[in-house]
């Protein structure tokens, strides 16, 4: 007779043959391997794998010497510098979570999100002191403010810093110790890092990413991305974005080359290209937009192709030849920041490339297939879990399931729960499956605004709108925008007698409450359309919206062709 248990008597998991996956050893490999290599390249600044090693090692021993330990948070609000870098890894060596903060965000919703993350530290660039002070000033119980001073900010290192924090940056590493033994994690199931993300409800959640996860998704966007150690990455995409999509970790399991950039102009990103011989990077369609549209005396040749992978609305035809005709590669993803970042990719069958460019940007505006991490993608009825037909008609919502779905949400277990019904990540977006496997996008279920990357919650927008003492409704929408992808569009019904108040009033007052980018860049006032029940029809006010750009595109190019 058979012994089923065979396998397992015996065979224990020991030391030896099992230690949790954790993306901090990425660092410790490739300066163990290649302690010379370039590992950050920042302006004039040139450091080696050896060198960023040994300044993370001192970040979680000055953390760890300060009682800084599991269970805590660590905040960080900055540019994609240097120290952002490091504290991806340093922070966790510590045994700490890591929280990058969008630096695009309004003070109200930075203190927000530090006091629901309960920081202990916050690590803030100079150059955001204004807002991080005024953001501070609302909380009861302010975290231990550490400065960093970047010689590349505009203005130089200046030391600006000073009224608004503690202690320096390079002042906290040099209280590390540069050989710190970093306690390897336990359980690869503790959080490794906090990502907030706007709801439906307008109100951040704050989303737990694990160490298994953060290591898995890092391999798969090596494999996706065909990144060597050869390869050298331009910090086109924020890092606070879902960690960078973990290319933050990605490129060090690589043991490739970080070049940091405070800001994607498209002069600096050309010479940087040109000069450092980058050959990946990552951004949202405005990225590209801004790249194509770019004057040509910023423009630079070279002399190999760079990969690039953007997310949020699909890159049309003549942005992809565009793209190809001055040496860049297009990949297309689909992610949420509830998976880490990327999950889909529309990886390229063979016969694409012999195309014509029509039906090649066709087949690459597609969300795609799962990448190695995801052990599931389905498109299915959001009720019975039963999987739409792959007949690229039938309309079902994309669900996942894997190593690299998020731990859930921060203390908010309802929300986890109906994220996760039926053992399956719901992501809201609506999509067809097509007869080869690949998913495709047909609508958004939740209100979310994707403008440049951004993601912005309709219905908070909606809220502040409705703060203006002039406004009787208001319903905001996603215009499509060549540069952006989209904006918000708002339509606005004015109380009686309120018919003077301009738009320029209602810019004004909801830049006073909203961070710059949320403010919709279009107002239509009038009556909003409502169904028998008074809900206001979006999809009605989405084709309006549409119709307005198109007609916009129209007057441009009559405009133009007069001109010509």
């Amino acid at each position: 007779m058979s012994d089923k248990n065979r396998y397992e008597r015996g065979l224990e998991r020991v030391s030896a043959n099992h230690a949790a996956l954790t993306p901090c050893d990425f660092m410790a490999r490739a300066a163990a391997i290649y302690p010379a290599r370039t590992a950050v390249v920042h302006g004039a600044l040139r450091r080696s794998y050896g060198e960023t090693y040994a300044r993370c090692r001192r970040l979680a021993s000055a953390l760890a010497g300060r009682g800084i330990g599991i269970g805590d948070t660590v905040s960080i609000i900055a540019p994609n510098v240097p120290a952002m870098l490091e504290a991806h890894f340093g922070v966790p060596m510590a045994g700490a979570v890591l929280n990058a903060l969008n630096t695009r965000l309004d003070p109200a919703s930075i203190a927000g999100m530090l006091a629901h993350a309960r920081s202990r530290v916050l690590i803030a660039d100079s150059a955001l002191a204004g807002v991080v002070e005024e953001a501070l000033s609302g909380l009861d119980r302010c975290p231990h403010v550490v400065a960093i001073e970047d010689d590349e900010a505009e203005g130089g290192g200046t030391g600006t810093g000073s009224g608004f924090a503690d202690e320096d940056y390079e002042a906290l590493l040099a209280t590390g110790a540069p050989d710190f033994d970093w306690p390897w994690p336990e359980d690869e199931w503790r959080a490794i890092s906090l990502n907030y993300t706007s709801g439906t409800t307008g109100q951040p959640k704050g989303v737990v990413y694990h160490h298994r996860g953060a290591y898995l998704n890092a391999l798969s966007n090596v494999l996706m991305n065909g990144m060597t150690r050869d390869a050298v990455y331009l910090w086109t995409l924020p890092m606070f974005h879902c960690n960078g999509w973990t290319h933050t970790w990605a490129v060090t399991a690589a043991a490739g080359t970080h070049v940091c950039l405070r800001r994607p102009e498209p002069a600096e990103v050309f010479r940087l290209i040109a000069e450092e011989g980058v050959t990946h990077m990552a951004g949202a369609p405005v990225v590209l937009g801004m790249l194509i549209n770019a004057p040509e005396s910023e423009k630079r040749r070279f002399d190999h192709v760079v990969e690039v992978a953007t997310g949020g609305a699909a890159p049309p035809a003549p942005v992809i030849a565009a793209m190809e005709a001055m040496g860049f590669n297009v990949t297309h993803l689909y992610g949420l920041t509830e998976v880490y970042g990327p999950a889909l990719v529309a990886a390229p069958q063979e016969d694409w490339p012999e195309l014509p460019l029509a039906d090649r940007a066709a087949l690459m505006a597609r969300q795609g297939v799962r990448h190695q991490a995801i052990r599931g993608a389905m498109v299915a009825d959001p009720e019975t879990l039963a999987p739409v037909p792959a007949d690229g008609a039938t309309t079902g919502e994309i669900m996942l399931r894997g190593n690299t779905v998020m731990k859930g949400y921060l203390e908010d277990a309802d929300a986890t729960a109906e994220a996760f019904r039926g053992g399956w990540f719901h992501s809201g977006d609506l999509a067809v499956t097509h007869p080869d496997g690949y998913i495709q996008i047909t609508d958004r279920a939740k209100d979310i605004i994707i403008s440049g990357g951004e993601n912005i919650s309709s219905i908070e927008v909606e809220n502040a709108l409705y703060g203006h003492e002039a406004v009787l409704e208001a319903a905001v929408v996603a215009r499509p925008d060549e540069r952006w992808g989209e904006t918000p569009c708002a339509f606005v019904a004015l109380k009686p007698g309120a018919g003077a108040t301009t738009e320029e009033a209602l810019v004004e007052h909801c830049r006073a409450h909203l961070a710059r980018f949320k403010v919709p860049r279009t107002f239509v006032f009038g009556d909003l359309p409502k169904t028998a029940t008074g809900k206001i029809m979006k999809y009605e006010l989405r084709e309006r919206a549409r119709v307005l750009s198109e007609d916009a595109d129209e007057g441009y190019e009559r405009e133009a062709r007069k001109a010509g």
